[in-house]
């Protein structure tokens, strides 16, 4: 990092408590009355150098890393509700980098590593663990296809090991079932060590606490109705509820919402908008160490810190902007599972959620600067939980640059006109 920049962000940076043992104890002697905010609530200013729409992993992870590595601070964050409250606490927080593509891997291979390091860069315990995957496999095709991802991996350091059915068993006492008389006998599995999960909430407050300390402004419950086009085509602005800011970027990082947005400036993209919803459990004593997925039966889990199984399955099969459950598809995933794991017919469903996720053809993520000058768009992130550090670190480094960063190149918005598809099938789209 250059003096001048060591000048620009000191100059910005506003005074950020580190939490410690030590603070922690001496918060205790005064009741935890003195605690800092997280993070300001500023007014709105009527123009800033860049606009951020969506408050959400992607969105605050991209405000941090302009601010850190390049040293822009004229950033607003605006959130259409509250602060972390979208599909960064929607979702079943895995971390993997178990990919197919050579477009893929590198970049979740990234944004893994970034992960791992995140509770020290941010001074914010992210709870990271990590857990390691275990697909368990009930066909040969199917553990053909994991062997071609392994191989592929292996290129960019990732990690992916077959493993026998004893050693599946070994790993997961839990699991019972998938004997030679079942339905589907399991056959094998592949073990990814690099796998693991942590805290959303944490993710998300972490990053704002963060892009705040050096000078990021966020806006709660500053819905955004609309972009605005400037006389020459590009984008000059956004217009919100609480009237019309101005800026020469705007970055939009909505998940679902993106056509919602885009299309205010008509700027059609091909996304389509899907519900996944998850579900967990009644807390049950530790059972589990492991993120288990079965794509065979189209169900994943995991024991969270509390003793929840944290279960995901198929999304719906149509477009829809629902955040709730359908009871066929609670019924699938669960039943899918007690395949597997007979003993867990006897918990109880203690809550459940969805979030809507915009889909692209190829199952891989826009994220790119768009037809219209000015406007940026990162979107398409099917289970984008995961590419948080490596999306924002990505995406900023393209704003500020004015060019994309070699892990992100291949995610253009032009490989739709150039038919340039990354047809990934390490995505839950491809069961």
């Amino acid at each position: 990092m250059s003096l001048t920049l060591l000048f620009r962000l000191s100059s910005k940076e506003i005074y950020m408590q580190k939490y410690s043992l030590f603070s922690l104890a001496r918060n205790a002697l005064t009741g935890h009355k003195n605690w800092q905010k997280a993070w300001r609530s500023p007014p709105l200013r009527d123009e800033y150098e860049i606009i951020i729409i969506g408050a959400g992993g992607h969105g605050l992870a991209t405000a941090y890393y302009l601010a850190k590595e390049f040293g822009i601070t004229n950033v607003a964050v605006l959130e259409r509700g509250w602060l972390g409250g979208g599909n960064v606490a929607r979702n079943t927080v895995t971390v993997r980098s178990n990919y197919l593509r050579d477009q893929s891997i590198p970049f979740y291979v990234k944004s893994v590593n970034l992960y791992e390091g995140l509770t020290k860069d941010l001074n914010f315990n992210m709870m990271h663990s990590k857990r390691t995957m275990v697909d368990v496999v009930l066909n040969y095709p199917k553990m053909r296809d994991l062997r071609r991802r392994q191989l592929t991996m292996d290129i960019y350091g990732s990690t992916y090991k077959q493993i026998t059915v004893d050693q599946v068993r070994k790993i997961i006492p839990a699991l019972t079932g998938g004997g030679p008389e079942s339905r589907l006998p399991i056959i094998g599995g592949m073990v990814h060590k690099d796998a693991g999960v942590n805290r959303h909430d944490a993710v998300a407050w972490g990053y704002a606490r963060a892009a705040d300390a050096l000078g990021v402004e966020m806006h709660q419950q500053t819905a955004v109705t609309s972009l605005l086009r400037a006389n020459n085509g590009g984008i000059k602005g956004v217009e919100t509820v609480k009237g019309t800011v101005k800026a020469k970027k705007v970055i939009v990082a909505v998940s679902g919402h993106t056509t919602s947005l885009t299309e205010t400036v008509g700027l059609r993209l091909p996304l389509r908008t899907m519900n996944l919803t998850a579900f967990v459990s009644e807390p049950i004593k530790p059972i589990v160490d492991v993120i288990v997925n079965c794509s065979d039966l189209g169900f994943y889990f995991s024991q969270s810190d509390k003793g929840e199984l944290v279960i995901g399955g198929a999304p719906d099969s149509g477009q829809s902007f629902r955040r709730d459950i359908k009871q066929h598809i609670f019924e699938d995933t669960v039943g899918a599972m007690l395949e597997l794991f007979p003993a867990f017919k006897k918990l109880k469903l203690l809550r459940q959620w969805g979030g809507h996720l915009d889909i692209a053809p190829d199952a891989s993520p826009i994220m790119d600067e768009t037809s219209v000058s000015g406007l940026y768009v990162t979107a398409g992130w099917w289970g984008g939980y995961k590419a948080i550090p490596a999306g924002g670190l990505t995406m900023a480094h393209h704003v500020a640059t004015n060019s994309p960063h070699s892990l992100m190149q291949a995610f253009s918005y032009n490989r739709f006109k150039n038919l340039d598809y990354i047809l990934e099938t390490g995505t839950t789209t491809a069961r």
